[in-house]
């Protein structure tokens, strides 16, 4: 038992699926109606439960983070396609091959946010989180690692192959079935967002979490996008000005970068981290 459970009155959960588990077997107690409700993965699983489900999934995670000592974090989002020099020559076609330079400054930039992070409060705080699988995501929790701290995985189940990468602190390394709630806990304690070159998946944390700061529903924290050459080839920031889709000063939310000393620079310069932006609808 938990401290917690040792000073209630009641008996603890846990001690109650042990005594169902010795109970005589009768045409009753084999009934599925009899099993605990909480001990009972088929009856958990049912489609009337998912809002029990999606509870649970936002829970844990957050418990066991502040049970960890994870204060606040440096987002780190980037492709899984990415991969290391030494691993380039696998990669899947020759330009995603040139650019393991983004997993190098990855790796660097993590490593030396969680040296400051163990220097100026043991480890609490900017504490990098990823997906927690393989190119980007790997060289930030392997910089982490680097620096001898400990890093967060929020891995996610998916058709294919989508195992966690052997750097993610063990304690701190969670997995998802709602792609919603797993954003969730990305941004939750976020005091930074790194973007690095990637997919669909990359572009779509991008511009919900742009979107979430631009409404005013998040607060303004440091937002930088590894890449000025990639960013400049895929997206057209200015064009969505040019034609009023979003304002001029919406361009102003994030900063374009290509090394980590620029990330961190920008970091500690940046104007308006931790405030809450207000929402003006256009004229």
């Amino acid at each position: 038992m938990t401290t917690d459970h040792a000073n209630r009155s009641f008996r603890d959960a846990q001690e109650d699926i042990q005594s169902t588990s010795v109970v005589p077997d009768t045409p009753q107690t084999r009934s599925p109606a009899y099993r605990l409700a909480y001990d009972d993965l088929d009856f958990i699983l049912r489609d009337d439960l998912r809002p029990v489900r999606l509870q649970l999934e936002l829970l844990k995670p957050e418990i066991m983070m502040t049970e960890q000592g994870v204060d606040s974090t440096i987002v780190l989002f980037g492709g899984a396609r990415i991969q290391p020099p030494e691993r380039a020559d696998s990669a899947r076609t020759p330009d995603i091959a040139l650019m393991s330079r983004y997993y190098e400054e990855a790796r660097r930039f993590a490593r030396i946010m969680t040296e400051r992070s163990l220097e100026r409060s043991g480890g609490r705080e900017d504490i990098i989180v990823t997906g927690g699988g393989p190119g980007v995501m790997e060289a930030g929790n392997r910089g982490a690692a680097d620096a001898g701290g400990k890093s967060i995985g929020l891995n996610i189940v998916l058709p294919h192959e989508q195992a966690p990468n052997p750097w993610v602190t063990p304690e701190l390394c969670f997995n998802f079935h709602y792609f919603g709630v797993r954003k969730m806990h990305f941004l939750m304690r976020a005091r930074a967002i790194a973007i690095f070159p990637g997919g669909f998946g990359t572009l779509d944390e991008l511009f919900e979490a742009l979107t979430l700061i631009q409404t005013g529903r998040m607060r303004q924290v440091p937002f930088l996008l590894f890449g000025s050459e990639f960013w400049a080839k895929v997206i057209n920031f200015d064009a969505l000005a040019d034609v009023g889709t979003i304002s001029r000063e919406d361009l102003t939310l994030f900063r374009i970068v290509d090394t980590a000393d620029e990330a961190i620079e920008a970091i500690d310069s940046w104007d308006g981290a931790g405030k809450k932006r207000e929402f003006v609808p256009e004229d």
